[in-house]
């Protein structure tokens, strides 16, 4: 009889148990990983920044709100198409229209298990789990599955995505996917999660990594279909070799039996945000790569006892038992094993033989993004979050400019920028007195959230800017280096975008429930709400609008939650015309400046969703729903193009309770089907530009 492991009944924000225990191995329900005594935000002495000085970041006010109630009233909508909602293409308020590439009807909140596009749109889905992308590789049979054949297939759980050239191609465009996790229980009919078999195991390691795959595009449309066996296309999973790179490279922190330089690593786990460097690499964050390790609470040496807890690994028998397949996922034979994970991975999506890398001088946390911007003088900065609550927020600055050009010697060059620099920590400071930030979302007396903040560097090379550590340990622990120099505990840090127009960055602060609680973090300036059900926008610029700055400026954007909720804030704009939002998570930007949040856990009661909102003008803070997703999805790795937009459908169907042969969703294929994670593509029935 096949067995399934107790649900956990009460879950942060709208994610299913399931998901939970899949996703990130039930992290909210573990003890918070960072439980130093650093500074926090609202004890920083206030006027650190005058609201003079605030002027040239260009950005509105936000307040922020305690906790909202659920949004009550949700309908579904038809499947085929949107219900009109608040900000649509014509209103009063502000101005008459909404924002160039915002002038569609906005999506109403639904519960519609599909995905849910404004009137005038079209659809399809690009590619699905299982769809063959190399040569050799069979068609996707849900009972006859095997690790050879997943190696060659689409990967699962499509999350990051990134778009390039293909070069000397028309029509054609680049895609690197990242496939953040597996779910068996919606993988495998009959699965018992006491005793998965080996075979499934393999699976599931060949389902995690990346995808690359050529798409072509229909001309007059904005549909997208799969290039199977395409030169380029590529599978990278749980068992491809990484070259190790960077300071850390060979430390003895990093060697295994299987490995005793440090220097190569089998596989990369848990991929979720990434970026596109300049010299048009691809970058993908490892994050919740702790669930995979076995009996770390078997450890008993107190130092490395203190680091494992310090990530989150804790505990006996791994979710997945992986541990009985391979060694390497015991941490109590194999101790530097779970070192080689939490890493930045760069790829080069334009050799398929080249060898992937991790990045160490990127620092080991959660990443949940590697977004880049580049100096005046041509050196990569890079932006990072820790998403896990009470963590951090990072940056990397190279030491070395870009070579522009595609010279072999160029791309030589380009490949070490990432090798050589500083890495910093954030620490966060509110320009108003401690006491006038409550918890409650009460505005503090200068009417917004707002301050200053500094870069405080933990190491360059072999130099270590951290009392009582190394350089190796400040790279390969960087969360416990983060915490001696008292960097700012934020509300989980997930994806960070800088603007192409202004260079402001943007982080999605998604959400953090034991915010105020007793013994945790209370609420400071920059992370308002006590009980953060629905998360915020921060806004931070640079000072001098020098990405290499060792200082900036920040407010917050959006505090979102429901717009009925009086202290909520959408930038300023009317909040009787906004869309509610809740859980923000990955972000990017569109041609005309315009922010897309794509939702993971919406606590509002609706599916989660696709949103944009402007960020500069008199519609500034409007935010308009583009699309929801089916019943029990997340919506990630957002792409918006002048005439199309994409998104990862990620963990459809994962409902508690639901099974493949009990499922929670018919998408994509309809009633009698396996339910697949899928890329979609959207785009105007009418052929023109999205949003104008």
């Amino acid at each position: 009889m096949r067995k399934f492991l107790p649900l956990i009944g009460s879950h942060p924000g709208g994610r299913s148990a399931m998901t939970c225990r899949y996703r990130c191995g039930d992290a909210c329900f573990h003890e918070t990983p960072n439980v130093s005594d650093n500074e926090y935000v609202g004890d920083v002495i206030a006027g650190a920044l005058s609201r003079r000085s605030m002027v040239r970041a260009a950005a509105v006010v936000t307040a922020a709100a305690a906790a909202g109630g659920v949004m009550g009233g949700v309908g579904a909508p038809s499947a085929a198409a949107a219900s009109s909602g608040p900000g649509s293409e014509s209103h009063g308020g502000k101005g008459h229209k909404a924002a160039r590439g915002l002038r569609f009807a906005a999506v109403a909140p639904n519960t519609a298990d599909a995905v849910v596009v404004p009137d005038g749109h079209a659809q399809n889905v690009v590619i699905r789990w299982g769809d063959p992308i190399l040569r050799g590789a069979p068609a996707f049979d849900p009972d006859r599955q095997s690790a050879k054949a997943q190696a060659g297939q689409f990967g699962y759980n499509n999350d990051y995505m990134a778009v390039l050239d293909v070069p000397g191609e028309r029509h054609r465009q680049l895609m690197v996917i990242n496939h953040e996790y597996t779910d068996e229980q919606l993988m495998f009919a009959g699965y018992d999660a006491e005793a998965p078999t080996r075979e499934q195991a393999e699976i599931g390691w060949a389902a995690h990594g990346l995808s690359v795959l050529v798409v072509q595009e229909e001309q007059g449309s904005g549909r997208l279909t799969a290039v199977t066996r395409h030169r380029l296309n590529r599978r990278i999973t749980g068992t491809t070799p990484f070259e190790v790179t960077g300071p850390a490279a060979g430390s003895e922190l990093l060697k295994t039996s299987a490995d005793p330089e440090g220097t190569r690593i089998l596989g990369t786990l848990n991929n979720c945000g990434g970026g596109i460097t300049p010299w048009g690499t691809v970058l993908s964050g490892e994050e919740n790569f702790n669930q995979y390790f076995a009996n770390g609470g078997g450890v008993t040496e107190p130092t490395t006892a203190a680091r494992l807890k310090r990530y989150g690994i804790t505990g006996g028998a791994s979710q997945r038992k992986w541990e009985r397949f391979d060694k390497r996922f015991d941490v109590a034979r194999e101790p530097n094993e779970v070192n080689r994970f939490g890493w930045v991975v760069e790829i080069d999506p334009y050799d398929p033989e080249a060898t992937p890398r991790k990045l160490t001088a990127l620092g080991r946390f959660k990443h949940e993004a590697a977004e880049p911007r580049l100096t005046a003088d041509g050196r990569p900065v890079l932006y990072m979050g820790d998403d896990e609550k009470f963590d951090y927020f990072y940056k990397f600055v190279s030491s070395k400019r870009m070579k522009r050009g595609s010279s072999r010697a160029a791309r030589e060059h380009n490949r070490t920028l990432l090798d050589e620099g500083t890495l910093y920590v954030a620490k966060f400071s509110g320009d108003s007195a401690a006491g006038e930030i409550d918890g409650s979302g009460k505005l503090p007396k200068d009417g917004e959230f707002d301050g200053s903040g500094e870069w405080i560097p933990l190491a360059s090379g072999d130099t270590s800017y951290v009392p009582g550590m190394t350089a190796e340990e400040v790279y390969v622990f960087t969360r416990m280096a983060a915490d001696k120099v008292g960097a700012t505990k934020m509300d989980r840090p997930e994806d960070v975008e800088p603007s192409p127009r202004t260079g402001r960055v943007y982080i999605a602060l998604t959400n953090n429930s034991d915010r105020g609680k007793p013994g945790k973090a209370p609420a400071d300036e920059v992370n308002p709400r006590n009980a953060n059900k629905h998360g915020q926008i921060l806004e931070l610029n640079e000072h001098w609008d020098d990405p290499a700055a060792d200082r900036f400026q920040w407010r917050l954007f959006l505090v979102c939650g429901d717009p009925e909720d009086p202290a909520t804030y959408f930038g300023g704009f009317p909040k009787d015309q906004v869309s509610p939002i809740s859980c923000p998570d990955n972000i990017t930007f569109d041609v005309h400046g315009n922010l897309w949040i794509s939702t993971d856990g919406n606590a509002l009661g609706s599916h989660d969703g696709l949103f944009g909102v402007a960020t500069a003008g008199e519609r500034r803070g409007e935010v308009k729903q583009f699309l929801t997703v089916p019943t029990g999805a997340e919506t990630c790795g957002p792409i918006v193009q002048e005439r199309r937009v994409m998104v990862a459908v990620q963990h459809p169907g994962e409902v508690d309770g639901a099974s493949v042969e009990k499922p929670a969703s018919q998408w994509p294929d309809g009633e009698g089907e396996l339910v697949r994670p899928s890329v979609v593509s959207v785009w105007r029935e009418d052929g023109r530009d999205i949003g104008v």
